[in-house]
């Protein structure tokens, strides 16, 4: 490891240090002679010559400090070599001059040489000062930038980082890694599974960061959007099924799992696939939520299982009242209103229908739909609801009622409107005059409607 390739540094330093050097560097030494007495502590930290260390630490870390790196560079040298541990900065600074040095020369040759060097230095000091998760990320960093088309040795050196680390990967090291993932499926190196474990993978750690680090979500949410946006293509509802479904049969019963398959189905939308209904309802049999019910509602009635889905509905409509039936009111008036479309226009039973489209009204008497819910429902029921030509029509009364109060109470103009359309069409059904009279009644009347319908209503001619 400490063979860093002496002909390639030679060329690196550009030229030898001046023959004013051992001068200035007596100097040096004497301003810095503190290190002295502080190297004595540990000899081996230093080298087998502590004096040399500390003349070319002083010389390295004054022209370092003046960004001569050229001057810098031999004195640093010497450091790297025989005085490996004295210090970490060896490292950082010479990270950083290998880098200025290759953005100083067109030589692709010598471009490479640099690199190659640069590398070796993350490795010495992860040799020397550990810290091997956070350096390997720095190293992959570096190489992604120098190297972009390194593919494979980038996203080794990510995933080495990633399995040190965890929950604490930096951003760019997660960006790294899941572009490299990428590239290696692409180029038929790997399978494209290995794109949905890293894309759940390095989210996970993300999401996490992002909620208990606020402070780094400039680096987060970045790295978040971006991978993101090159995972959608590989995000399809085959893949995730089969990515996860060996997983949730598994473990059933893991919470985060099950929440983390239907986020990420429902990103990708999925919300039509078995697998995504399944998991759905596993967690709500574990977790009961009123959020929860009302999608699993709506799902099942997608499905056309329409008695399960009013299940799940009056499930969160009872578990929105447990918990702030004020706050959730509009989810509690959009439950009892599915349910009395579903009762109505998929089950035929116009009497719960009502009862839900009232219980609708009730919640919000502004909306105006439930009203023409049950005007339609009235209107639709004339011929049923009579026995001759007369009472045959008196229902469409009953109906015109609802549809005039819609009118008058709706906050939404298009509703406003629907209700009016449909009051001037059902007033043309109204019984004549002649048949009013003849069956003993006069306009102004009271009339009761009779049937599932029930109502009182007066009597009107067209």
């Amino acid at each position: 490891m400490r063979i860093f390739a002496l002909s390639l540094l030679a060329m690196l330093a550009g030229s030898s240090l001046h023959a004013g050097g051992n001068a200035s560097a007596d100097a040096l030494v004497a301003e810095n002679a503190t290190l002295s007495s502080y190297i004595q502590d540990e000899p081996p930290r230093y080298g087998e010559d502590s004096v040399q260390c500390v003349r070319n630490w002083s010389l390295y870390a004054e022209y370092y400090r003046q960004r001569n790196y050229e001057m810098a560079y031999e004195p640093w040298k010497y450091m790297f070599e025989d005085c490996p541990r004295a210090t970490i900065n060896i490292y950082i600074h010479g990270a950083n001059m290998l880098k200025h040095f290759y953005n100083e020369t067109d030589d692709p040759e010598r471009r490479e040489q640099l690199v190659d060097s640069l590398m070796m230095l993350y490795d010495q000091r992860i040799e020397m000062f550990g810290e091997e998760g956070r350096v390997l990320g720095r190293k992959a960093a570096d190489l992604y930038q120098l190297r972009p088309d390194d593919v494979q040795e980038l996203f080794e050196l990510t995933e080495e980082s990633i399995d040190i680390r965890g929950m604490n990967s930096g951003a760019d090291v997660l960006l790294i890694n899941f572009q490299s993932v990428i590239r290696m499926v692409e180029s038929g190196l790997k399978e494209v599974d290995a794109i949905l474990e890293r894309f759940e993978r390095n989210s996970e750690i993300i999401e996490y960061n992002l909620e208990h680090n606020p402070e780094d979500e400039r680096f987060y949410r970045p790295a978040k959007n971006n991978i993101e946006a090159m995972f959608e293509p590989y995000a399809t509802c085959e893949s995730l099924t089969d990515l996860f479904q060996p997983r949730f049969e598994e473990n059933p019963e893991d919470i985060e799992l099950l929440e983390r398959i239907i986020e990420m189905m429902d990103d990708a939308g999925c919300r039509d696939e078995d697998f995504f209904f399944s998991v759905n309802e596993q967690l709500y049999t574990l977790q009961p939520d009123a959020d929860l019910a009302f999608l699993l509602a709506r799902l099942e009635s997608d499905r056309e299982s329409y008695r399960e889905a009013i299940s799940y509905f009056q499930d969160a409509i009872d578990l929105y009242k447990d918990d702030d039936e004020e706050e959730h009111a509009n989810r509690i008036f959009r439950s009892y209103w599915q349910m009395a479309e579903i009762s109505y226009r998929r089950m035929e039973n116009k009497t719960r229908a009502r009862r839900y489209a009232r219980e609708a009204n009730n919640i919000d008497p502004n909306d105006g739909r439930p009203l023409i819910l049950i005007g339609e429902m009235y209107a639709a029921s004339a011929s049923d609801c009579g026995d001759d030509e007369f009472t045959e029509q008196t229902a469409y009364w009953v109906a015109v009622d609802k549809f005039e109060r819609a009118a008058n109470v709706a906050e939404d103009s298009s509703v406003q409107e629907r209700a009016r359309e449909l009051a001037n069409t059902f007033r043309q059904y109204f019984p004549d005059r002649e048949l009013i009279f003849f069956h003993g009644y006069d306009t102004g009347d009271t009339y009761r409607v009779e049937c599932w319908i029930n109502r009182d209503t007066e009597v009107r001619a067209r």
